[in-house]
């Protein structure tokens, strides 16, 4: 891998005059790329090179949306979120308005956006620290649940053609009760990799993101690093969402004409076991390509495909490194059973007021099987349709969005955890894994510029797998579990096993204090009624019901959120 990177780049000095100037990415936080979705939609149809399901963006395009933005904004709100995009990407754009009137002690807080930055025709540097400190009362637990964050962020470019980004974190924390039942199940923080106990009932661990990003032509770009990726328009992925933690990466990004193709290999951690020793965790590997096409300017339709492999003693099968080949031929072709799937997307903007969208992911499809009606545990498929309206009921800055996610049993699960949908126990798409039926509706309103109200009600029906004294029924949700252990071969039906009914409300209060300084109260109302099935078939009832307050200090780091 190191050695083909180092060929890529050589091949890229090579191209001399060709390279374009090579930006960073906007770090991921849905509500910042909530803003950029609603430009998008408003103003997209002016810049249709830029793709947008494929995530992270990098600043240069979203610093070209805002200048759109910034030239059709007439309401105080659009002004100040456009002017927040403009600073945010200062060094992409003239039409920003960030120069500082408190500058702190000569050499930090030149600018608005950063605590030091520089800035010549060669290198960029920006430097800001990272602060989250939480607390809040959780009914199902005793004390103080809280979440401690302290760190740095460093970005910059060198030449116009390198680009390199680092985020570390040092994290102490203790969750609420029903986050506590997921550490417990998993055996691993969500959203993180390797982590300690904390004061007996907390937990600590590090966070650590960072790449490379270079110009190989103008047109064609190669990254380098470990970091999350998220694959979508919608609020879940069907594909690769941001719920597992970062992993090393090798990525490349063509974009030309009305295309952007997309290859990502990435090394990934099969199963994590907590020990007090030092050890070498095993690998796998993923190769992850997608070819977006702007058929026009308001649609998008994305073809991925996905394979998860792993060989002995964790080498990295050559043959998947072709990025333009299917991955399915290769798999056959040297007679494996790799877990390849396939899968589609789209994106439809609407008169530039609404935003139509979807996902289709097949593990295994047999249409044989599909029209007999006999629930085959092999139809492993799952699904995602969603709207969001902007300005709706042509009230300013409110935006409402809605989606159906649909996930059928066994989907993602494989063989063995060297072969199924997961990293570090965690999954890959959904966080709830799979069998389940979720329906999602969300309100964001912006009544003055600096203060954000936001409600969500997610509604997911699931079945989990019935866990006894001895062994474990797997009815096809836990990721983590082979399909080889099936509890049924026919028969199969979405939310099977354990039914739950869970219902998750969540309203959350920000008020922006100063660039990229939060503070934010929320409010967690949560219910989980599940049917819980006794070896001798007899069905009982048990309810936990979550009511989570908590207040919280942010600056440069986004929320943290246990949506599961």
């Amino acid at each position: 891998m190191k050695k083909i990177a180092c060929l890529l780049m050589l091949l890229g000095l090579a191209g001399g005059s060709t390279l374009q100037a090579q930006d960073t990415y906007v770090p991921y936080d849905p509500e910042i790329y909530r803003l950029i979705d609603r430009y998008h939609i408003l103003y997209g149809t002016q810049l249709p090179e830029f793709h947008t399901a494929v995530r992270p963006f990098g600043r240069q395009d979203v610093a070209k949306l805002a200048e759109l933005s910034a030239q059709n904004s007439s309401n105080a709100t659009d002004v100040f979120n456009t002017t927040y995009l403009l600073n945010d990407n200062w060094n992409y754009t003239e039409q920003d308005s960030n120069t500082s009137k408190y500058i702190f002690l000569k050499y930090f807080y030149k600018n608005k956006t950063d605590f030091y930055h520089y800035q010549s025709k060669d290198f960029t540097l920006r430097v800001n620290p990272v602060l989250h400190v939480e607390a809040g009362y959780d009914n199902q637990s005793d004390g103080i649940r809280y979440v401690n964050t302290r760190g740095i962020q460093l970005e910059g470019t060198i030449d116009e053609r390198l680009g390199f980004y680092t985020f570390i974190g040092e994290n102490q924390a203790r969750f609420p009760e029903y986050v506590v039942d997921r550490i417990e199940r998993d055996n691993v923080v969500p959203h993180e990799g390797w982590w300690k106990p904390y004061n007996t009932t907390g937990y600590d661990f590090l966070t650590a993101r960072g790449y490379l990003n270079y110009g190989l032509t103008r047109h064609v770009e190669i990254q380098l690093g470990h970091d999350r990726h998220f694959i979508g328009e919608g609020y879940r992925s069907m594909v690769y969402s941001d719920y597992a933690p970062p992993a090393f990466f090798l990525k490349l990004n063509t974009r030309v004409w009305k295309l952007h193709y997309m290859n990502l290999f990435q090394e990934l951690t099969p199963q994590f076991k907590r020990t007090q020793v030092d050890e070498l965790f095993d690998k796998k590997y993923m190769a992850l390509h997608r070819l977006g096409i702007n058929f026009t300017p308001n649609f998008n339709l994305g073809i991925f495909e996905t394979v998860i492999f792993a060989r002995d003693e964790g080498k990295f099968e050559l043959q998947y490194l072709n990025p333009i080949i299917l991955y399915r031929t290769v798999e056959q072709m040297i007679g494996s059973e790799d877990n390849a799937s396939f899968g589609i997307d789209f994106k439809w903007n609407i008169l530039n007021r609404a935003q139509l969208y979807g996902q289709l992911y097949l593990d295994e499809l047999r249409i044989d099987e599909v029209k007999s009606g006999n629930g085959w545990w092999g139809n492993r498929q799952s699904g995602q349709i969603g709207a969001k309206y902007i300005d709706a009921f042509n009230l300013s800055n409110l935006d409402l969005q809605g989606e159906v996610n649909i996930i059928r049993p066994y989907t993602y699960q494989h063989q063995d955890q060297y072969r199924n949908y997961q990293h570090y126990n965690q999954a890959l798409a959904h966080p709830n894994g799979a069998n389940l039926y979720e329906f999602i509706g969300i309100a964001r309103y912006q009544p003055i510029p600096k203060l954000n109200v936001t409600a969500k009600a997610i509604f997911t029906k699931y079945g989990q797998d019935e866990v006894t004294a001895t062994d474990t029924i797997n009815w096809g949700n836990n990721v983590n579990y082979p399909y080889t252990k099936r509890a049924l071969g026919y028969g199969n039906k979405i939310a099977q096993g354990n039914t739950t009914n869970q219902l998750h409300l969540d309203l959350t209060v920000s008020f922006q204090l100063r660039h990229n300084v939060f503070i934010d109260l929320k409010q967690i109302l949560r219910s989980s009624d599940v049917e819980i099935r006794s070896p001798d078939a007899e069905i009982n009832s048990f309810d936990m019901n979550t009511v989570f307050t908590s207040f919280a200090f942010r600056w440069n780091i986004p929320q943290r959120l246990h949506e599961f």
